[in-house]
């Protein structure tokens, strides 16, 4: 198959882009950097400046899937510019792809979107399926507008399917990678009392539901990138204890995180227990759907 790669060199799509590769598929990536990007990925990369112009048909015409990864990191201090960053690199990002789709001939059969499980905002202990109704904080708001973008491909006869991701587990990178350090010296534990709904998932699985969504023709619409049991914070922390083999029992207390982080905060704080309803439908097959078993994996 044929494919092209936005935010190819990010934690999921490195992982992805080298999955490609094992199984034989041409792969192109788009990038600020395509020189670099190309290099440490071993595949073509071609420029493009997702915020000034659409992305280049040559990276577009004829592909069998554009995968759409990019976004400026949402794991940083919110103040006003970051917040228009994050939003602006997800809705011109998007809308500047899908303009470059609108002029390839011909066009790319599918268009796979990241997105993620902040689109549904705050919900407790309630179990969130794909068909949960939209959030109303920040968050939740940047990722309507992004998938609102990435569809208006459908009307130019793409497949668009969104992947909305949880938290990934790898420890090379994302929420994991940033855990370690205080779980390993022994003063890990949970977070704001522990209570909020942690919505994981291994890394092998996130690039697996990408790669699902690539090659079954009938994936559309949303799906929730998180394994089948979503755990407490408080669950999590224990788990992660145990695959160190460290206690896990120091807590950090909300305000800690809130004066640390500010309104980034709430990403930390609250939870959504996301349930990968459509994906299980769908015929996904969870390769980790363990928790303790995806930690030793995932730090292995």
């Amino acid at each position: 198959m044929k494919i092209t790669v936005t935010g190819a060199t990010g934690l999921i799509g490195a992982r992805l882009v080298a999955a490609l590769k094992d199984r034989g598929d041409d792969v192109t990536v788009l990038s600020r950097n395509p020189e670099k990007a190309g290099q440490a990925l071993g595949v073509q990369a071609l420029a493009w400046d997702a915020l000034n112009e659409p992305a280049p048909v040559a990276a577009l015409a004829g592909r069998d899937a554009i995968v759409h990864l990019a976004g400026e990191p949402v794991a940083q201090r919110w103040n006003a510019a970051r917040k228009q960053a994050i939003n602006d690199s997800r809705e011109i990002g998007s809308r500047n792809l899908v303009a470059g789709i609108a002029a390839a001939d011909p066009r790319p059969a599918a268009l796979i979107s990241s997105s993620a499980v902040g689109y549904y905002g705050k919900h407790g202990d309630e179990k969130v399926p794909e068909d949960t109704p939209a959030g109303s904080d920040f968050l939740a708001k940047v990722c309507v507008v992004w998938e609102a973008e990435a569809d208006k491909a459908l009307t130019l006869g793409v497949r668009v399917a969104h992947i909305r991701t949880g938290v990934v587990l790898d420890r090379s990178g994302g929420a994991l990678k940033t855990m370690l350090p205080p779980f390993r010296m022994g003063v890990g534990g949970p977070v704001a009392g522990g209570g909020q709904y942690m919505p994981w998932i291994h890394l092998d699985d996130i690039v697996g539901l990408y790669l699902k969504a690539i090659d079954d023709g009938s994936w559309s619409g949303a799906y929730n990138g998180s394994a089948p049991e979503p755990v407490t914070n408080k669950v999590f922390s224990k788990a992660l204890g145990k695959a160190l083999h460290r206690p896990a029992f120091a807590p950090v207390p909300a305000f800690a995180i809130k004066l640390l982080y500010g309104e980034m905060s709430e990403i930390v704080t609250e939870g959504q227990r996301a349930v990968p309803s459509r994906a299980l439908a769908g015929g996904y097959a969870f390769r980790h759907p363990d928790l303790d078993e995806a930690l030793a994996s995932a730090l292995s």
